[in-house]
């Protein structure tokens, strides 16, 4: 269910050599900001991908950094695959505002590595950089949010899954 403010991105690296470089951007902006982080490397991960609207998965070798941006945000995972691709998204909406901003100033800082970085803001804080916009999509998500909660008694959240992703909203069973 969309009903949240989330970040999502996509894209390719121009080189192999630059996947160092954006790691690098990346460790510096979390030691900044006191963020968790640890790199990482698989040999065989499953990733659910989506290309043209439709559903793929990826199997293979992966690369990246977890970076913890806020303990109520997602994990932010910068992951690359074998062929330097990246696909992903961040919750942020139980979150302060400033972590949202933050994670797209750090999405800014490693677009000069990308062929194209693709960002998709729910938040409009990439395209508009206004605070304001923002604010109102996190009104909006906890208006809607407690509307849910309060129309069905079993409803309740977030959640953190073992992944670490957050789920907004769950039945109790």
């Amino acid at each position: 269910n969309n009903l949240g403010v989330t970040i999502h991105f996509e894209g390719q690296l121009k080189k192999d050599s630059d996947f160092d470089k954006v790691m690098n951007v990346a460790k510096i902006f979390a030691q900044e900001n006191n963020m968790d982080f640890k790199f990482f490397e698989e040999d065989n991960k499953l990733l659910e991908r989506v290309k043209d609207e439709k559903s793929y998965d990826y199997q293979g070798k992966v690369k990246g950094i977890k970076i913890q941006p806020d303990i109520n945000t997602d994990p932010l995972w910068l992951e690359f695959d074998k062929d330097n691709y990246i696909q992903d998204f961040c919750k942020t909406q139980f979150a302060d505002l400033i972590i949202h901003i933050k994670i797209i100033e750090l999405l800014r800082k490693i677009i000069p590595f990308f062929t194209e970085l693709v960002v998709d803001d729910e938040g409009e804080f990439w395209e508009t950089e206004d605070s304001e916009i923002l604010q109102k999509h996190f009104d909006t998500f906890k208006c809607v949010f407690e509307e849910q909660i309060l129309k069905n008694k079993k409803m309740s959240g977030p959640y953190r899954l073992e992944d670490g992703r957050i789920v907004d909203l769950m039945e109790d069973h």
